[in-house]
């Protein structure tokens, strides 16, 4: 018996995934590739894996014995992956870092561009996006995270505090400055619901008008004039149209870290663009805090 090892991470996606076309996009194939190597598993292991049902693919057991070991097989592979990764000496080649949207424009540029006018022949991949990358499955080598867990299996460095206080437009600044007494609007995460706490008890009128589940969606209600947010100090201080105001005093908030695997925490280009991406932070961390 023979099945190829391609066939075998089909099966996989599929049980993870529930469909065709997802494991697809998981395995940057079209559908009707994983289609094939699911038929071509199946013929090699003398068995059907899954029902095929309207609504997607259920998987039967033996394709969950299958995946079981192709999901170790998998764990294998990427542990060789990243122990060479980890040993390349190279500043050339392919280096991929993920980081917050909203964090790379008015700092991460900067780093990018000291980086590569260093190092051009490294070929430089930003992944702008608030998911967090699967460092072990080398979605990422180094990633810039806004949290107060950014990953126990994670190797890392912590590279500012942050704080947080309350922004909106010059109209409201106003507004609240002439007449603390009246009732304060509030953009709010829709997790949160409520105004934040720890507000200035000068301010004691508050309601919610607006949840969003996104910072930029947030900024523009701000901008617009719809209400206060809570936001990063970073960023409500760079934001056009956006002025601080105290209804919300300065108060922690989630540290910035750089972290990667430790596999590949050593390797020179991962190295190297924490050699600019540090001292650019500590040049700048009361951009961050109050």
């Amino acid at each position: 018996m023979n099945v190829d090892w391609d066939d075998l991470k089909a099966v996989l996606h599929v049980v993870r995934k529930g469909t065709l076309a997802a494991a697809a996009t998981e395995l940057g194939v079209n559908y009707t590739t994983v289609a094939r190597r699911l038929a071509r598993a199946e013929r090699a292991l003398g068995t059907v894996l899954f029902d095929r049902l309207a609504d997607g693919y259920r998987p039967v057991e033996a394709a969950l014995v299958v995946a079981r070991h192709a999901s170790e097989m998998e764990t294998q592979s990427l542990a060789v992956i990243r122990g060479i990764a980890g040993r390349d000496a190279r500043l050339s080649g392919k280096l991929t870092v993920t980081a917050p949207q909203l964090l790379v424009g008015p700092h991460l540029t900067e780093v990018i561009r000291t980086f590569s006018q260093t190092h051009p022949e490294v070929d430089l991949h930003l992944r702008a996006s608030n998911d967090l990358a699967d460092l072990s499955r080398r979605e990422a080598d180094l990633a810039i995270r806004i949290s107060r867990t950014p990953g126990d299996a994670l190797k890392g460095l912590r590279l500012s505090d942050q704080h947080s206080a309350s922004f909106a437009s010059p109209g409201w600044a106003e507004q609240i400055k002439n007449t603390p007494e009246r009732t304060i609007d509030w953009v709010v995460y829709d997790a949160l619901g409520t105004p934040p706490k720890g507000l200035d008890p000068r301010f004691q009128n508050n309601r919610v008008v607006m949840t969003c589940d996104d910072m930029t969606a947030m900024v523009g209600a701000a901008q617009a004039g719809l209400g206060v947010v809570r936001m990063p100090v970073f960023l409500g201080r760079a934001t056009p149209g956006l002025v601080q105001v105290p209804v919300l005093p300065a108060q922690p908030y989630a540290e910035i870290w750089v972290v990667a695997h430790a596999d590949v925490w050593a390797s020179a280009k991962v190295a190297a663009f924490r050699e600019v991406l540090v001292p650019y932070f500590k040049r700048n961390r009361a951009v961050f805090t109050s």
